[in-house]
């Protein structure tokens, strides 16, 4: 369950029946002082979005988060950028 140096996590969710073209971005990024951020980005595909950050003491409390973030957004539909939706043809 190691997803050390995996880089950012790009998600999009996209569902034309409901006009919805959304992205989701995660990251881990280290603080000056020995911690940890998890970056997101998060809006409508084509814009800027929002961003949050969200600081924890050691790199493995933010991997933590990041991997509780990912899980809860897929559940909610988001799928890897490259991939395509399966619900686009149905």
């Amino acid at each position: 369950m190691e997803k050390e140096d995996a880089g950012p996590v790009h998600l999009r969710r996209i569902d034309p029946t409901q006009n919805m073209r959304r992205f989701y971005t995660l990251a881990i990024q280290p603080t000056l002082f020995g911690g940890a951020s998890v970056i997101r980005n998060w809006g409508r595909i084509g814009t800027n979005g929002q961003s949050m950050m969200e600081t924890f003491d050691s790199e493995d409390d933010a991997a933590a988060a990041l991997l509780c973030l990912e899980r809860a957004k897929r559940r909610r539909g988001y799928s890897a950028a490259g991939a395509r939706n399966s619900r686009l043809g149905s």
